[in-house]
C-alpha cells in the first residue's frame, strides 16, 4: 500500500468533498439552514466561543462569522452572552431552539449520505466512505487545536 497520493488524486479527491459538500448542503435546506450556519451551529454544540475562535476554526475573517451569527442570532438559534469577568468578551451558545435545529440537520445529513453510500454494492465501501470521513475530522480538529 503506498502512502503518497499524486496531485491528480488530490484533486479529484478535493474535487469530491466539494461535491459531497452541496449534497449536505441539500440535506440541510431541510432544517432552513445554510452550509455555513450548520458549521457555526456544530461548533457551538456543547461549547461557547467568541466570533473571533469560531473565524479561526472555520478558517474565515471574523466579519464572515459575523454576519452568519447575527443571522443566527436573529432567528433565536444562537445567543450572544458578555462574559461575567471581562464585559468586553462576548461568547455565542446554543440556544434550545438552535439545538433543535441542529439536531434537525444532522438527521437529515444521516440520512442523506446514508441514502446516498448505500448505492456502494460493498458493505466494507459504505463503511470506508465513512471512516474515511471520521478520519479527515480528526485531521482537521487536530490542525485547530480542538479535542
Amino acid at each position: 500500500m503506498r502512502n503518497e497520493v499524486t496531485g491528480d488524486e488530490c484533486a479529484t479527491l478535493g474535487r469530491t468533498v466539494a461535491w459531497l459538500a452541496k449534497q449536505v448542503e441539500v440535506g440541510i435546506a431541510a432544517a432552513d439552514l445554510t452550509l455555513p450556519q450548520y458549521r457555526i451551529l456544530g461548533l457551538l454544540d456543547g461549547n461557547s466561543a467568541v466570533s473571533s475562535d469560531l473565524a479561526a476554526q472555520l478558517a474565515v475573517r471574523p466579519p464572515t462569522v459575523t454576519a452568519v451569527v447575527d443571522g443566527l442570532v436573529a432567528r433565536g438559534l444562537i445567543e450572544r452572552r458578555h462574559d461575567e469577568t471581562d464585559r468586553r468578551r462576548v461568547d455565542h451558545a446554543l440556544t434550545p431552539a438552535g439545538a433543535t435545529v441542529l439536531r434537525e440537520a444532522d438527521a437529515a445529513v444521516h440520512e442523506r449520505l446514508h441514502e446516498i453510500s448505500g448505492i456502494l454494492p460493498d458493505p466494507a465501501d459504505r463503511h470506508a466512505a465513512f471512516t474515511g470521513l471520521a478520519a479527515w475530522r480528526r485531521a482537521l480538529r487536530l490542525r485547530i487545536g480542538a479535542k
